[in-house]
């Protein structure tokens, strides 16, 4: 997590789930901020969703980042092409809650496919696979602990 694109990828994301955060609360309000929701219950059910798996990608985990690009993309993917569609069959004069959803839709799309694509190529997760042969040897604490201790027991002399 300490390269550049990783913080950014993150940062992204969080900033583009308090953006929804924010329309969802007021949209509950009754306030117009301009970007329409299509449906409330499942905007909710889906922040809350998607904060939990900010987290595990955060944490590096693949399968968090296949499953928050399909959540975006199957909630976002068909506001996406309804409003291009309209956009296409309207010769340009369609209202700003179209062109909105088009941006929106597209960001939140470009945001978790940049996560995901990020974590997939990550040199790190790459470089560094787990191997449970061998791990529990290299990486075990205890034993390093152990052996450190009866290093110190010996009786010889420096002089």
């Amino acid at each position: 997590m300490r390269q550049l694109g990783s913080i950014l990828s993150l940062l992204f994301a969080a900033m583009f789930w308090v953006f929804r955060v924010v329309l969802a609360y007021t949209t509950a309000t009754g306030k117009d901020m301009g970007f329409p929701i299509e449906n409330f219950n499942v905007e909710v059910i889906l922040l809350f969703v998607v904060l939990i798996l900010l987290v595990f990608v955060y944490k590096r985990n693949i399968i968090a980042a296949i499953i928050y690009l399909l959540v975006y993309a199957g909630y976002f993917g068909p506001q996406l092409f309804n409003a291009i569609m309209t956009v296409a069959s309207s010769d340009g004069m369609a209202d700003i809650y179209t062109y909105d959803t088009i941006i929106a839709s597209t960001i939140g799309i470009a945001v978790a496919l940049f996560a995901f694509l990020n974590i997939l190529v990550d040199k790190n997760r790459a470089a560094h696979p787990t191997d449970k042969k061998t791990d529990w040897f290299y990486n075990n604490k205890e034993y390093d602990r152990k052996l450190d201790e009866r290093a110190d027991k010996n009786n010889y002399r420096t002089l």
